[in-house]
């Protein structure tokens, strides 16, 4: 079962591949994003990493939150899905003009 992982409080200059290669020395890593500004292209301090082995990616979460990385202590936790304002889980919808995703 693989796991999804939050990472905050990334420097503007982390690359992904960067990311990918701090997280596979706890395992296998299926993925690496950080989160960009939609108008400016511009880092937005955060990402996600996805690890094919749950266990693995704990191991990974624990060894890594607070670690320095670019000169910033990295916040490491299990991601979490969003919930709205009540609460809820926020569904998938259109987004309307300031939800928009870019697809590219």
């Amino acid at each position: 079962m693989s796991i999804n992982i939050y990472v905050g409080n990334l420097s503007f200059d982390s690359s992904e591949s960067e990311l990918r290669g701090l997280f596979a020395t706890y395992g296998e890593v299926e993925s690496a994003k950080i989160v960009v500004d939609q108008f400016t292209n511009r880092s937005r301090g955060f990402g996600f990493i996805e690890m094919t082995n749950r266990e693995e990616g704990l191991k990974a979460i624990q060894g890594l939150d607070s670690k320095d990385l670019g000169g910033r202590s990295l916040k490491v936790n299990e991601a979490k899905p969003k919930t709205d304002s009540r609460g809820g889980s926020r569904g998938g919808g259109s987004g309307g003009a300031f939800g928009a995703v870019r697809h590219e």
